[in-house]
């Protein structure tokens, strides 16, 4: 594995059969920026193409999962645009994912960002010390990465509409309990158990798996399909705004945010 750099770095390793994904970018709570996510995104297209990685498992160094993204370089004036080769994988399942199975492990701050993620994977394993929240609300904005759909699939039209729209934190018996994450287990052993899932899973027929997967997607295809080309339009709604512009600023200034609905 390459060494971290300063600004963030996703390293990968084969490990047999496993495909392991690790995001690095400790100093600032995991917090994804642009180079990042393009990293993430060539990460899984490696693991995708690659016939003798047959699962994949994606983990978080530190003792945070990620604080979401760093805001400013998304949205603010100095925004850093990036944008990832077409027929790449998307970390967040909107154009295009994998077929392989993939595991994730998550602990301390999941935040936003790192949610969507989980929820365009296949398995999560959790910490006991997880504590998640969908906030962008908080923020002026909305979730643009497939969490306004997956969290409702997930975990039911109530549990989905309770947490999206009050933006609460809560631990992870509650992420359990309304079926978010698969296992929790103690903090420290969250890697090791998603390890030895997507162990137990690479001892299966690959093919039966892609397939299991893909028979699966198709049953709510149609439905992501619609929300995914509902994207665009729920962006141009919010992040133009006023409300979206003050989000920013109280992020940057670290204070509540005042809205004003427009």
């Amino acid at each position: 594995m390459a060494e971290p750099a300063s600004s963030g770095i996703v390293r990968t390793e084969a490990d047999g059969r496993l495909f392991r994904i690790l995001v690095d970018n400790v100093a600032k709570k995991n917090a994804f920026t642009p180079s990042m996510m393009a990293e993430l995104s060539d990460a899984l297209t490696r693991f995708d193409r690659d016939e003798t990685s047959w699962v994949a498992v994606l983990s978080f160094a530190g003792k945070d999962t990620t604080a979401g993204l760093d805001m400013p370089k998304f949205f603010g004036p100095n925004r850093e645009p990036r944008d990832s080769p077409a027929g790449n994988i998307d970390p967040f399942a909107l154009k295009r994912r994998t077929m392989k199975p993939v595991v994730v492990a998550v602990q301390g701050l999941c935040l936003t960002v790192g949610i969507e993620m989980m929820l365009a994977a296949d398995i999560v394993v959790a910490a006991d010390d997880t504590r998640f929240c969908q906030m962008e609300s908080k923020r002026g904005i909305a979730p643009l990465g497939g969490a306004h759909f997956r969290f409702l699939t997930r975990t039911g039209w109530g549990n989905a509409m309770y947490h999206l729209m009050l933006c609460d934190e809560f631990d992870a018996a509650r992420a359990l309990q309304i079926g978010l994450v698969q296992e929790v287990v103690p903090a420290g052993q969250q890697v090791a158990r998603a390890v030895a899932l997507a162990q137990q899973i690479a001892r299966n027929a690959p093919l039966g798996l892609r397939a299991i997967k893909e028979a699966a997607l198709r049953y709510i295809e149609a439905g992501e399909a619609m929300a995914i080309a509902a994207i665009p339009t729920i962006h141009d709604r919010v992040m133009g705004t006023e409300d979206a512009s003050e989000g920013i600023r109280s992020f940057v200034e670290r204070r509540a945010a005042r809205f004003e609905g427009r």
